[in-house]
């Protein structure tokens, strides 16, 4: 079991910056890979990056990639989402999730609100 905690969501101007972050808990060492999605309700879940707890590896999608930054603290189990130049096309609800062994654990999620 896998627990992840998200935090830092809240409210920003258009072209601000929030940092998120995913604070892991449980068999935690069985985690290859942490990511981070986001959904808006009435859409799908939408995937924004992932980063490799081994070598800090880094994917991100087209549309945050260049404004979204994800790093990790391997001491501190927790990843981070660092998103600039926000967007009114940001405003979701953003997850981070893992994978183990083909189960994917979710986080509750955090609202990002951009207004403009």
């Amino acid at each position: 079991q896998v627990q992840l905690v998200e935090s830092g969501g809240g409210l920003v101007q258009v072209g601000g910056s929030l940092s998120l972050s995913c604070a892991a808990s449980g068999r935690t060492s069985s985690s290859y890979v942490m990511a981070w999605f986001r959904q808006v309700p009435g859409k799908e879940r939408e995937f924004v990056g992932s980063i490799t707890w081994s070598d800090s590896k880094t994917y991100y999608a087209d549309s945050v990639k260049g404004r979204f930054t994800i790093s990790r603290d391997n001491a501190k189990n927790t990843v981070y989402l660092q998103m600039n130049s926000l967007k009114p096309e940001d405003t979701a609800v953003y997850y981070c999730n893992t994978r183990i062994t083909g189960m994917d654990y979710w986080g509750k999620g955090t609202l990002v609100l951009v207004s403009s």
